[in-house]
C-alpha cells in the first residue's frame, strides 16, 4: 500500500493501491480511481430529515439533499467522472427516494446524465428503481468488488459503516484502507458514524491499517484501535 501523500499545506487527496488499481482518497469522502474515470461515494442518505420527520424523529433542517448534491456535483466537476458507482444506502428508504423533490431530482438526473451510473443495493433502500442507472447489489471492476457491507471476499470496497475518527479532540468522517479493502465514509449531511475502534470495524481492517481523515484535507493516520483515545 502506498503512503505518498500529495504536496501541499492541505492535501486534497491520498494516494494509494489496492491491488493493481491506483485509488484516490478525496477530502470529500469520496473516492477516484483515475484510469476508470470512476467516482465512488457512499451512504448518501438523501431524505434522512424527511424520513426523521415523517416518523416522528428530531427535526432537521431540511436541506441535507441539496448540500449533499452540491459536494458530489463539486467532486464530478474536479474529477470530469464519466463513471459514478453510489455504494448503497443512497436514500435513507424507499419513501424518501420516492419523495425527492422536482428541484433536487433536476439536479441529480442532470448529475447522472451522460455518465454510467450504478446503484448499489444498501440496507436502508434497495435502489432508487424510479431514478434511472443501472441497479445491483455489486459489481467487479477489474478484480474489485464494489459492495455496500464488508465480506471476506476481497478486495473489495464497500460503506456502511459510517467509520470516523478523532484527532486532537475533534471527530472526523474517514476512509479505513488495508491491504485487502477500503470502508468509505459516508458521503451523506446527515449521516452518524461508528468509531474506528469499534469490533466491528477491528475485526475486519488488519493491523496495519490507514485511517484517512476527511473534511480540509485528506489525512492518513494510523487506524485509531484504543478507546481511551476518545
Amino acid at each position: 500500500m502506498k503512503t505518498a501523500v500529495r504536496a501541499g499545506k492541505a492535501a486534497t487527496m491520498y494516494r494509494f493501491s489496492l491491488a493493481s488499481a491506483a485509488l484516490c482518497a478525496l477530502k470529500s469522502g469520496a473516492l477516484w480511481w483515475p484510469d476508470q474515470a470512476l467516482l465512488v461515494v457512499s451512504d448518501l442518505h438523501f431524505g434522512k430529515s424527511e424520513r426523521l420527520a415523517r416518523r416522528g424523529g428530531t427535526l432537521l433542517p431540511p436541506f441535507e439533499n441539496r448540500d449533499t448534491l452540491q459536494r458530489l456535483d463539486d467532486d464530478i466537476d474536479a474529477t470530469q467522472a464519466r463513471r459514478v458507482i453510489c455504494l448503497g444506502d443512497s436514500f435513507d428508504d424507499l419513501t424518501a427516494a420516492e419523495g425527492l423533490d422536482d428541484t433536487d431530482q433536476l439536479w441529480l438526473l442532470r448529475l447522472m446524465a451522460g455518465r454510467d451510473w450504478v446503484w448499489i443495493e444498501g440496507n436502508h433502500d434497495a435502489g432508487p428503481v424510479s431514478i434511472g442507472g443501472s441497479h445491483l447489489r455489486e459489481i467487479r471492476i477489474e478484480g474489485l468488488q464494489f459492495r455496500h457491507i464488508a465480506t471476506p471476499d476481497t478486495p473489495e470496497i464497500s460503506g456502511h459503516y459510517h467509520p470516523k475518527a478523532r484527532l486532537a479532540g475533534r471527530s472526523q468522517r474517514c476512509f479505513l484502507i488495508d491491504r485487502n479493502r477500503v470502508i468509505l465514509p459516508a458521503y451523506g449531511t446527515y449521516t452518524g458514524g461508528l468509531w474506528s475502534d469499534d469490533p466491528a470495524l477491528t475485526s475486519l481492517m488488519q493491523a496495519t491499517a490507514l485511517a484517512v481523515l476527511i473534511g480540509k484535507q485528506a489525512l492518513p493516520i494510523p487506524m485509531p484501535r484504543d478507546a481511551g483515545r476518545r
